[in-house]
């Protein structure tokens, strides 16, 4: 009996080891468990796409002067927009435009149109629609409206709903015009503006003041066609300058396709602003100011969606990003330090811009 009892309290002390070294075995995994972040890549990925979270969905309608292929005004915002659009879905950005639309009374029966059509964002991209969109405006006061290139919201009208955008022109023209200064060996460049207004006329003014800082000994030709798409004249324009001895061109608008093609046919550079031009001339095009409009239509979008209609002007800049300056291949290093510096200098605000009488 004693015997028979021996064997049983030897069982059961085994099967109370047994149950505790399980009960061990198991308490690393529990605890592995507990301390495991296993939900930190989710959180990561919120945080990572915390600005799209920004962007309700939105309907946006854009009126051109040109076409969204003119490589110049009109494709540099439509450009933005797609990539803004590719960024964020089409689910979220809606975009319709209508495009050649120089025409003042066409472009306004287009503006009233998207307006009444429900579109939340209304943008006439050219200087001569601002009066459509302060006689337009009050009668859409949930919808906003924007123009450009200007400083006038329509606040002194009493409108409330347009915002004003304008491309500090000067600032990436002077680091062009330093370049070019640079690069010329003749001392003479050839600048072909449409009119003498608005950011052509910024431009033009930053060119030259850059081109005389960098060498005050420089000539530079400017010349003015009237036009903002006559190629032919932008053309004739870039002909006349060769003829004068420039050996660097450069101008604005949807105009200077014929002046690019001119300095490619010349072996000139060419250097140009608002859109990417080296697809019409690779080796010809060695500098440009792109205009990224991205951060202006962010905050139009996130400022109507916040119940901000209008009134605010927003500018282009080399600081916050809306001018950036691209530079070709084989070009002159100390050239490009020069811009370079110069770029820097107006962003930390040592380089101020003043106007060369003309």
């Amino acid at each position: 009996m004693k015997k028979q009892l021996y064997i049983l309290f030897i069982l059961l002390l085994t099967l109370i080891l047994v149950s505790a070294c399980g009960g061990t075995t198991e308490q690393p995994k529990a605890e592995e468990a507990k301390d495991a972040p296993k939900e930190e890549p989710q959180e990561e990925s919120k945080e990572e796409h915390a600005g799209d979270m920004e962007i309700q969905p939105v309907r946006i309608a854009l009126i051109m002067p040109s076409t969204t292929t003119d490589l110049a005004w009109s494709q540099s915002l439509y450009d933005s927009l797609k990539q803004l659009q590719d960024k964020h879905g089409e689910d979220v950005i809606e975009i319709a435009y209508s495009e050649n639309m120089f025409n003042v009374t066409d472009a306004a029966a287009a503006i009233r149109d998207y307006a009444d059509d429900g579109y939340n964002l209304v943008i006439a991209h050219g200087a001569q629609y601002g009066t459509s969109l302060f006689e337009i405006g009050p009668d859409f006061p949930d919808t906003s409206f924007a123009w450009g290139t200007t400083i006038n919201t329509g606040a002194d009208e009493g409108v409330t709903n347009v915002f004003a955008y304008e491309p500090r022109a000067e600032q990436g023209g002077y680091v062009s015009g330093v370049l070019a200064a640079n690069l010329t060996e003749s001392g003479v460049i050839g600048l072909i503006g449409p009119v003498d207004a608005g950011d052509a006329k910024l431009h033009v003014d930053g060119f030259l003041a850059g081109a005389k800082a960098a060498n005050p000994d420089v000539t530079v030709n400017v010349s003015f066609t009237g036009s903002f798409g006559d190629t032919a004249l932008a053309a004739e324009a870039a002909n006349t300058h060769v003829q004068a001895g420039a050996d660097v061109l450069t101008g604005s608008a949807q105009q200077v396709v014929g002046a690019v093609g001119v300095a490619k046919e010349k072996g000139i550079p060419w250097m140009g602003i608002q859109a990417n031009q080296s697809p019409l001339a690779p080796d010809t095009v060695v500098a440009t100011v792109l205009y990224d409009w991205q951060p202006t239509l962010i905050e139009m979008i996130t400022s109507h969606q916040a119940g901000e209609m209008g009134g605010k002007v927003l500018q282009l800049t080399l600081e916050n990003g809306g001018q950036t300056m691209i530079y070709a291949d084989g070009l002159s290093e100390e050239a490009i330090a020069a811009a370079k510096e110069a770029e820097a200098g107006i962003i930390d605000g040592s380089i101020e811009i003043v106007a060369e009488p003309r």
